[in-house]
């Protein structure tokens, strides 16, 4: 469970807050005292805007077209000016399409890299220019950015790009006191995935040393940590959040 209070008084924007995966982050950033900023495109979150206030935490939605630099631009001042301030963006922002690399085209391959790759830069860039002091930047990368898997060329290229991405920024950025760092989760559960994929779920859940698949929250739990001032010192860094599975031995 998160720290109640660990980020009271911060504000924070998740962009790509309409998935699973950037639910859980906001709904953790809530639990932990952070007003959030939850970004939607196509997605609709005024659900969860509403499950964060009905809990007693403080919300709002934006919309922005990451592909545009500007909107992206946009975005992080609007989520600025509702807070009064803004200290931590968590891009989870992604796609995740399978497509056999014989097979791919490069629209396919352009189309997986400019939503992983090209929109956490122009969302960074922007970031920079409103975080507080001390404020920092996370994007979701994926265990598959060291270990890729059949059919997932473009999205564990463009995942290891992102880590690496992020570890310049890191660098060119920590002089202003902004962090960037990466947080790579392991299968994530969702609504209907043991069902879609019952041989890779299974698989998985027998090999991972923590015998379960993981949950959105776990992941929330690893942004929230690398947003608050117990990482004040922690940046270029990639957590691994996995249950464990890149620890097996692969021979």
């Amino acid at each position: 469970m998160p720290v109640t209070g660990l980020l009271a008084g911060r504000v924070a924007l998740v962009v790509g807050a309409s998935g699973g995966i950037g639910h859980g982050v906001a709904v953790r950033f809530a639990q932990a005292g952070a007003a959030v900023v939850v970004h939607g495109h196509r997605g609709d979150v005024r659900a969860l805007v509403a499950e964060i206030t009905t809990a007693g935490g403080r919300a709002t939605a934006v919309r922005a077209d990451l592909s545009a630099a500007d909107e992206c631009r946009r975005m992080v001042h609007e989520a600025a000016s509702w807070g009064g301030r803004l200290d931590a963006v968590v891009n989870s922002a992604g796609a995740q399409p399978v497509q056999e690399l014989p097979g791919m085209t490069d629209a396919q391959w352009r189309a997986v890299v400019d939503v992983n790759l090209t929109c956490a830069f122009s969302c960074t860039q922007a970031a920079v220019e409103v975080l507080a002091e001390g404020g920092s930047v996370t994007h979701i990368a994926s265990v598959e950015g060291v270990n890729p898997a059949a059919g997932h060329a473009h999205y564990s290229a463009s995942k290891a790009a992102l880590i690496m991405f992020a570890r310049s920024a890191a660098l060119e950025y920590g002089p202003r006191g902004v962090r960037v760092n990466t947080v790579s989760p392991g299968l994530i559960d969702r609504p209907g995935l043991a069902d879609d994929w019952p041989d890779g779920v299974e698989r998985w859940t027998s090999a991972v040393p923590l015998g379960r698949l993981g949950r959105p929250e776990d992941v929330g739990d690893a942004c929230v940590f690398l947003a608050s001032p117990m990482a004040s010192w922690i940046t270029g860094n990639n957590l691994v959040v996995d249950g464990g599975i890149t620890a097996r031995p692969t021979w």
